[in-house]
This record gives C-alpha cells, structure tokens and sequence, in this order.
C-alpha cells in the first residue's frame, strides 16, 4: 500500500437525509408518512448526526482522513418559499468549523436526493420554477457560507433519473413475464440507489391519492423519480444556474456536480447496448458539464450487456447487500473512461460496499484504490476519493438495513463503533 500525495483528499461521504434525522420539512420526510409508503420504514432521527456531527467528524479525522464530503439540506434552510432559516444556516456553518478545527476539508453538496416539500407541490423536478428557486436558493447559501469552501457540487447524481426511468420500465417487463417478487428483485441491484421497485408496485393504486393528498399530485416529481427527457434538461440547467450563481459570489470555488456511472462491458453482441447506455448516462450531459471545474465520479459495480441486452451478473458472482456484484475493479475503468471526454479534475465522490462483512468492505477498498493510483500515475487528474459512507445510515427505500458504513451505530443507543476499514482508509492519506 502506498499513500496518496499531499492534497489528495481522502474522505467519506454522507447525505443529509440520511444521517441528519428529522428533516421534517423534505418530500422523503413526507412519502415515507404515507399509509402505503414504498419505504421499508421511516427516517426518523436517522444516525442523529444533527447533534452528533462533532463525534462523527472528530472519529473521521482521528483515522487518518483528510476531507469529508456532507450535504446542505435545502428543506431547512428554506422551509417555506422564501423564507430561510438563519439557524439552520448557522447549523452548517459550525459544521463546516469543525471540520476545519479537525484538519478535515469540507466538501458541500447542494443537493442530495431531497428537496423541500413546497417545490415538489409546484411541480418538482419537472417545472420550469425549479431552475429559479435552485439558484435562488443557491445564492443565499453562498452569501453565507460560501466564503468558508472551497469545492461545491452542485447536484448529486444528476443522471439518476433517467436510470430509474429505465429500471422501472425494465422492472415492469420483468413483472410482467414473471408474475413473482424474486424476477423484480433482481433488478433493484442493477440502479445506484436503495430502492423497493416490488413495493412500488404493489402499492401504486392506494399511493397516487396519497401522493395527490400532500402533494397535489398523484405522482409527485421528486428528484429520484422517472424523469423525462424534458426533465433531465432541466436538471443541467439548474446545475448551469446554480454553477454561475457560485462564481458570481464566491470565483474561488471549485464547482461540479456528480453522476452515477457505471463500469458497462460489453460481451460478444452486447457492443451496441453498452454505448447506447454510456452515451445515456454520460455522455449527453458534457455539453453542460465543459465548463466545470471538476466531476465527481460515482460507482459501486460494473453492468454487463450481451446481445439480447443487459445481463444478470455472472453466475456464482459475489453479491452485496444491495444485490450488486462485488466489483472494486470497476472504478478504475471508469475514470479512465470518464477522463477520454471529460478534461477537468476528477474526483470519486461515491464508492463503497453494503456488507456486513467488514473484511469484505476492507478488500474492495484495496482494490478499488488501487486502481485510483494506477490513474493518478498515468497523469488522470484525480484529486480525491470519497467512500461511501463514513456510517451506516438510512439507505432511502431499503431503510437501515444495509451496511455501507465505515463506522456502525448502535440503532438503540446510536453508540459509534469505527469499523476496521475506517483505520484502513485513513491510512492512504497522505501526510
């Protein structure tokens, strides 16, 4: 094992909605309220890092780890449409404090997944609005703390619609020719996200008028919801806004946004399949990408494609918890695919494993490093590696019951034990 070179930020990743508990003014907040919601449970007080994040930064930092990558959640700063909360602002910017006092370099996500319940009730993620009240949003935020960052991304995983509105269809057809749960299963390991697409189902007659009830909306337009192709626009075009709203206050920041990209292999036959998905869950956004100054590169595991189109993974392949296959080798194929088009820095922002095997979490993390310093000694310009997650929280749909965590909570007591691959991450960062 070698060690990154100074600057390199080595880190963990988490997701307000996630870890923070309470975000009682979020659209998940109120569809996992729902008598027939699609989550296997609520949030609640998640991993309760609102109060605790001095512990958990403090037990990053003490393993060797040199950045931590945390988002901003835009239902509490602003609540209502037009009203921001001045103490919920105060909340991140002492955040933000402790991860300085603690040698930890802040990196800030805008966005993760979640969003006010008032902006879905206008449409959410399919209107027009949305573009203005993101970049106002945006704005505010940086007239208060952006002088105090460095990197900002903007959106997380932008793409994320599109591959949930080709799972779903995906998951119908499976549904439809195999009448039982174990055919539809197997395609929620196949999107970068914990979702219940069998609950969905079952429940989608009984959740339109339960959506329609809070939302006004039978079928609300949340972030992680089928989006389509005038809605991915529109996502680019927020992420545009709200790029140029950054450097208008604070030039000194380095903007990008993330995408979930997969390692797509193509076997005999399969060719035409896996470039028609990269150019669907890359390509078609550089346009709106080129003037970033970074990338953040998400990825857990590799998609293969054969001549009748994507395949299940290979036969006896090791699963995770999320049905994914266990694949660390597929980070490195995609920074070096990602690195052909795209010419700014690059940064992992996601990469990890759901296992409650520790030793497991330990190997991947090996093998997936060590194809990021592969990349860096070719000259990709990689700046930094984020593991998800720096703890086990609430996975979206699936709830707590999967591992991603480099740290375990205690769901009772919400006691922090550091996992073994915590200490092993640290380790790579440089001095």
């Amino acid at each position: 094992m070698q060690k990154f070179a100074k600057g390199f930020l080595v880190g963990a990743a988490t997701a307000a909605h996630q870890v923070e508990g309470n975000n009682i003014h979020s659209d998940y907040w109120a569809q996992e309220q729902l008598p027939h919601s699609s989550f296997a449970e609520p949030s609640g007080i998640a991993c309760d890092h609102y109060n605790r994040y001095e512990e958990d930064i403090q037990l990053l930092a003490q393993a060797g780890l040199n950045a931590y990558r945390f988002s901003i959640e835009w239902a509490r700063i602003e609540p209502e449409e037009g009203k921001f909360d001045p103490a919920e602002v105060e909340h991140y910017r002492q955040v933000i404090a402790c991860c300085k006092a603690h040698g930890v370099e802040p990196v800030v996500t805008l966005l993760h997944f979640t969003s006010p319940k008032w902006l879905i009730a206008k449409g959410g993620w399919e209107a027009e609005s949305t573009v203005a009240c993101f970049k106002r949003y945006v704005t505010y935020l940086m007239e208060q703390l952006g002088s105090e960052l460095h990197y900002v991304c903007t959106i997380n995983e932008a793409n994320m619609g599109l591959q949930l509105a080709a799972i779903s269809k995906r998951f119908r057809l499976m549904a439809e020719q195999a009448a039982k749960a174990a055919a539809g299963k197997s395609a929620e390991g196949t999107v970068q996200v914990g979702m219940n697409f069998q609950k969905m189902m079952e429940n989608m007659k009984y959740a339109a008028a339960e959506n329609a009830g809070v939302f006004g909306d039978p079928q609300p337009k949340v972030f992680v919801s089928e989006r389509t192709p005038e809605g991915d626009r529109l996502v680019m075009r927020a992420h545009v806004a709200a790029r140029e709203a950054i450097r208008a206050i604070c030039p000194h920041i380095k903007v990008g946004l993330t995408l979930s990209l997969h390692d797509l292999q193509a076997q005999p036959g399969g060719e035409s399949f896996a470039a028609a998905a990269w150019e669907e869950e890359f390509t078609h956004y550089l346009p709106y990408l080129r003037e970033d100054d970074f990338l953040g590169v998400q990825n857990y595991t590799r998609t293969l494609y054969g001549p009748q189109g994507q395949l299940p993974a290979p036969e006896g392949a090791e699963l995770t918890q999320m049905d994914y296959e266990f694949y660390p080798q597929a980070l490195e194929h995609v920074l070096r695919k990602v690195a052909q088009e795209f010419h700014g820095d690059l940064i992992v922002t996601e990469n990890g494993i759901a296992t409650a095997d520790d030793s497991r979490r330990v190997a991947f993390l090996q093998q997936a490093l060590a194809g990021v310093q592969r990349c860096v000694a070719d000259g990709l310009p990689v700046k930094g590696y984020f593991h998800w997650s720096l703890m086990d929280n609430f996975e979206w749909q699936k709830g707590f019951a999967m591992n991603f965590g480099l740290i375990a909570v205690d769901r009772t007591t919400m006691a922090r034990t550091p996992k073994s691959s915590l200490a092993v991450l640290g380790s790579y960062a440089g001095a």
